[in-house]
């Protein structure tokens, strides 16, 4: 995935955290097996899960990635993730994922699909 801009590009439940010229992902989340939380990936590998509505585990420390894209991919994954679970419509999802961005600081993401 390219851009240089500071985005999240969105793929079906696949997304990038694009910031100072680089592109970080792919980033996913899917359901665990026992259909009780959401794992969340990062190039195909768990890096945390959610296991109910308030209650996030993620570590991308392994990954060495900017702390930036760590708290937006948390942010991003679990916004979506929650969205999907509360029967939220794709626009639904993005506008309380631009709400949460602003409100943590990073109002100069924004979203697009790809």
């Amino acid at each position: 995935m390219k851009s240089t801009a500071n985005e999240i590009l969105i793929d079906d439940t696949a997304f990038w955290v694009a910031t100072r010229g680089r592109c970080f992902g792919p980033f996913d989340y899917q359901w665990s097996p026992d259909l009780r939380g959401v794992e969340l990936t990062y190039q195909g590998l768990k890096f945390g899960e959610i296991c109910g509505q308030e209650q996030l585990y993620a570590d991308l420390a392994e990954f060495k990635l900017p702390i930036s894209v760590c708290e937006v991919a948390a942010i991003t994954a679990g916004t979506l993730a929650a969205g999907v679970a509360e029967g939220r419509c794709v626009d639904q999802r993005i506008s309380v994922l631009l709400n949460l961005l602003e409100r943590f600081g990073f109002s100069r993401f924004r979203v697009r699909d790809v």
